[in-house]
């Protein structure tokens, strides 16, 4: 009965979330208790919420500022969980009234067993491959106990039934008191768990999926991320270096003009200075002649004085015959220099340097000439070319090629659905159209489509509900189909128009008919 009854007290220590033993247990307003961790890893769904919803109520719980470690610890449940650690675990295979301790626990067996039970059980043929685990690994938390529920009610019995109605666990005697009235649905505890395991394992495998899902579109958001990032150092390169090329051209302009500038003025100097020159001689000849004559306080008494003081009147008279200076000529000469100016060109981009624009256009030319039918936006932002001799060509968005794909199949219409399969129609007699997976694998479904004998040339686009749309020149009309297959969900008259071309944009269907477009 001991044994019994602490089975029970070890099963509600064990976190309903995590199926382990409680580690930092907190108390919600509800009064359930998890794992802090627990908690933590709960609020994280809720990432831009401070309100924490009970798993097993849905009573929900305020954490200030989403830190789970505020939130009041469980004392009474913690202090026990470290009186149970704390506890010698007893063999549970040993009849004797003295108990040894024990060391290890069998998982399959759901016994404790002490050294001398050990050495027994290892020894046994049938039992070699149970899972044994030792009390040091589970007493320090490494590892978790596979325990075998016991009845609540009947702490002797196993819970070996299952009612799928009241959704609990329930030993033989329970289900016989309890559980046999009209709507209570009994299974096999085992059954149960294998189901459920299932369950858990369907889910995961969902989970993955769309995590992987998630993880690819995540993954084309970094490379368009990448792509937008390399455009920009393009573009940032560009203008660098038709910055440099501005400055080299501005520079060799620069001198060019101030050189054509000092050539100009350089020949007007010369001339003032010519001009200068004279004048100042002059000023000298007259200042020297003048002081000889002006500076003599005495009269000059004998004859070679009154002839050198004659000479040097005479001379001074006729320097002052000498014109006054011209004021024409130096003022008509500096006109020449005065009349140099620079003019900017204001009518030009400011810097002749360029701008930004949206879209360049380049001309590609296709591996294979005159084979091109069909030209689409691939779901990863590249351009896919559909080829009538026999290939799709692949494109980035910069107009690089990258790849060969379907080198068999000759294309006359290409169209993609939301899940990124791709949608061919094929240049043929029977104007197949056919689906095709992202490894290029062609799936099997069928479409059943007018022969080209009986609808002519046809086109293909498909729209934003992954309706596949497909046009007939000689039937004058358009079918419409899933992407199940099989035949047409309905068709649109044309009204005596031909559609050549079909496309389809913002929900709408562009049909073009000769040189109309409808």
């Amino acid at each position: 009965m001991a044994d019994a009854f602490k089975n029970v007290i070890v099963q509600s220590l064990e976190c309903p979330v995590c199926l382990n033993t409680f580690t930092d247990p907190k108390i919600l307003s509800c009064s359930h208790t998890y794992c802090k961790t627990c908690l933590d890893n709960l609020l994280e769904l809720y990432a831009n919420d401070q309100m924490l919803r009970c798993p097993v109520c849905r009573a929900e719980t305020q954490v200030k500022n989403q830190d789970v470690s505020k939130l009041p610890t469980n004392l009474a449940l913690k202090s026990l969980i470290e009186d149970v650690k704390k506890q010698y675990q007893f063999c549970t295979n040993c009849k004797s009234e003295d108990q040894p301790q024990a060391v290890v626990y069998c998982q399959d067996c759901g016994m404790y067993l002490c050294i001398t039970c050990h050495n027994k059980h290892s020894q046994w043929q049938n039992f070699i491959s149970h899972e044994v685990l030792a009390m040091s690994e589970i007493l320090s938390g490494k590892v978790s106990v596979r325990r075998y529920r016991k009845c609540r009610k009947h702490p002797k019995e196993d819970e070996e039934c299952f009612c799928s109605d009241c959704r609990r666990f329930a030993c033989f005697r329970c289900v016989v008191m309890e559980h046999t009235k009209e709507g209570h649905g009994v299974i096999e505890a085992a059954v149960y768990e294998s189901s459920h395991i299932k369950r858990i394992e369907d889910l995961k495998s969902k989970a993955d999926k769309k995590r992987s899902c998630f993880q690819k579109y995540v993954d084309f958001i970094d490379e368009q991320k990448e792509r937008v990032s390399n455009v920009q150092k393009r573009c940032t390169d560009d203008i660098k270096k038709a910055c440099d090329d501005l400055v080299r051209q501005v520079t060799e302009k620069k001198e060019i003009l101030i050189g054509e500038v000092k050539g100009r003025s350089e020949g007007v100097e010369k001339e003032l200075d010519e001009m200068k020159k004279s004048a100042e001689e002059h000023i000298t000849h007259l200042t020297t002649i003048a002081d000889l004559v002006t500076n003599r306080t005495k009269v000059p008494l004998d004859m070679d004085a009154l002839a050198a003081h004659d000479t040097l009147c005479q001379d001074l008279k006729e320097a002052l015959k000498q014109k006054d200076p011209d004021y024409k000529q130096p003022r008509e000469s500096s006109k020449k220099g005065k009349s140099v100016s620079f003019k900017r060109y204001v009518e030009m981009d400011e810097l002749g340097l360029g701008k930004i624009v949206n879209a360049v256009a380049k001309n590609i030319a296709l591996p294979s000439k005159g084979s091109m039918n069909a030209l689409v936006s691939t779901p990863d932002g590249r351009m896919a070319v559909g080829c009538n001799k026999g290939n799709m060509e692949i494109f980035s968005a910069d107009g690089q090629h990258q790849q060969k794909v379907f080198k068999k199949v000759k294309i006359l219409g290409v169209g993609f659905l939301s899940d990124d399969r791709y949608v061919i129609l094929a240049h043929s007699s029977l104007n197949n159209i056919a689906l095709y997976s992202l490894e290029y694998t062609k799936l099997n479904v069928f479409f059943d489509t007018l022969r080209h004998d009986e609808g002519g040339f046809a086109s293909l686009t498909v729209d934003s509900d992954d309706q596949i749309y497909v046009s007939y020149r000689k039937a004058k009309k358009i079918q419409v189909f899933s992407p199940a297959g099989g035949k047409a969900i309905r068709e649109i008259p044309c009204n005596g128009n031909e559609p050549q071309q079909i496309s389809s944009y913002n929900d709408y269907l562009i049909i073009e008919s000769g040189d109309a477009i409808r």
